[in-house]
């Protein structure tokens, strides 16, 4: 397992698009070999433009191990639509809350803390930014990064369909941590 003492956690740049695709890449290949807790598929989500748009719009952070990409996160203010069908435990305009999207770690990294890193560094994040709450969704198949959220301190708030059309992607957790 690599050693995890020494990580930085800073906004993605240009310079990393190619090593987020290939980690998102070697990610979904793990997937497709093992559990595939996520529904993920490569060439599907997530993809480079996953990255490029995160970078453009200034709200993806990479996680570095050693130089190397050892995790990533999107944090926005971008609900999915299906976020407005539940009761949340703090009403707030979505400036006011923050989402989490792609949550990856590479496979190399796994069960070395990154997730728990990314989440620890998305609530500072939102702290510091005065945010109210951080939301999110998880497959209901997603029962490794459920486990997270839950230690994490996240409360469940309710189940619903992402309108996907993906058959084995149908039902999605929302959860939320109010700050």
């Amino acid at each position: 397992m690599p050693d995890n003492k020494d990580y930085v956690i800073e906004k993605g740049t240009v310079k990393d698009i190619d090593k987020l695709e290939k980690l998102y890449n070697d990610l979904n290949d793990y997937l497709e070999s093992s559990i595939n807790y996520p529904g993920w598929a490569k060439g599907i989500y997530p993809i480079r433009e996953t990255a490029v748009t995160g970078i453009q719009d200034n709200n993806l952070f990479v996680l570095k191990m050693n130089g190397e990409i050892a995790g990533s996160i999107i944090l926005n203010h971008e609900p999915e639509s299906a976020y407005s069908q539940v009761t949340w435990g703090i009403e707030a305009d979505y400036k006011d809350i923050i989402v989490i999207h792609t949550l990856v770690v590479h496979p190399k990294y796994m069960k070395s803390g990154v997730g728990k890193k990314l989440m620890d560094f998305a609530k500072k994040y939102s702290l510091k930014q005065e945010i109210k709450a951080i939301r999110l969704d998880v497959s209901i198949h997603n029962t490794p990064a459920i486990s997270l959220y839950e230690k994490c301190g996240y409360k469940y708030v309710g189940t619903v369909d992402l309108g996907l059309n993906i058959p084995d992607l149908v039902w999605f957790k929302l959860y939320e941590l109010v700050l």
